[in-house]
């Protein structure tokens, strides 16, 4: 659990630094980068939050 969430962070922090590097340079590739790993650490806490909800059900 605790390693879970200190990876959420770090990838959130990804997300943002890349998103200030846009903001930044104006380069469209900084954007990109932060909209695709934010897309998949959102994607990756509902699937989490998925399994940890089937568990407790069963």
């Amino acid at each position: 659990m605790l390693i879970f969430r200190w990876l959420t962070m770090l990838l959130l922090l990804a997300a943002a630094v890349s998103f200030a590097f846009y903001a930044g340079t104006g380069q469209p590739r900084y954007k990109r980068m932060g909209l695709v790993i934010l897309k998949w650490t959102v994607t990756a806490i509902v699937f989490f939050f998925a399994v940890v909800l089937i568990g407790r059900l069963a």
